[in-house]
């Protein structure tokens, strides 16, 4: 609604602008020439100032490729404000990292349990060479730890 409200607004302030302009240019061709030339320098000056403005308010925001980032101004970014956005960075690397500890440890902890329940129980030598050897030995380990 307010995008409404900004758009509405903007084109009451551009319809008005022409208005203006085309007052100003119908009476600029019977002025003197020295009063021309002092309006044609002011209103150099007036463009002149608004692409200031619009400079400065577009270097708030910039787009490049789909992804818009937004800016402090004319400040420039000092030590902190680039610490805080490599914070983010930062966690999710921590993150990954640990998660990769615990997903390692747990495999780990996993063969560990295998092997104990092959060198523990007694069985004959043909059954270490069969493929689904492991699966029986997880399958009961887990079956015996449910119990």
């Amino acid at each position: 609604m307010t995008n409404t409200v900004e758009s509405r607004v903007e084109a009451l302030q551009q319809r008005f602008a022409q208005q203006v302009s085309a007052r100003l240019s119908d009476g600029a061709a019977d002025l003197p020439y020295d009063i021309s030339e002092r309006l044609r320098a002011a209103r150099a000056q007036a463009v002149a100032k608004r692409k200031v403005t619009v400079l400065r308010t577009a270097s708030s925001t910039s787009v490049q490729g789909g992804t818009a980032t937004l800016s402090m101004g004319d400040e420039e970014t000092g030590w902190l404000n680039r610490l805080a956005s490599v914070l983010p960075l930062l966690a999710l690397v921590a993150g990954l990292l640990v998660i990769q500890f615990v997903q390692d440890d747990a495999r780990v902890k996993e063969l560990a349990e295998v092997d104990a329940a092959l060198l523990t129980d007694d069985l004959p030598t043909a059954a270490y060479t069969d493929p689904g050897f492991v699966e029986f030995l997880k399958a009961g380990f887990e079956s015996s730890q449910k119990q």
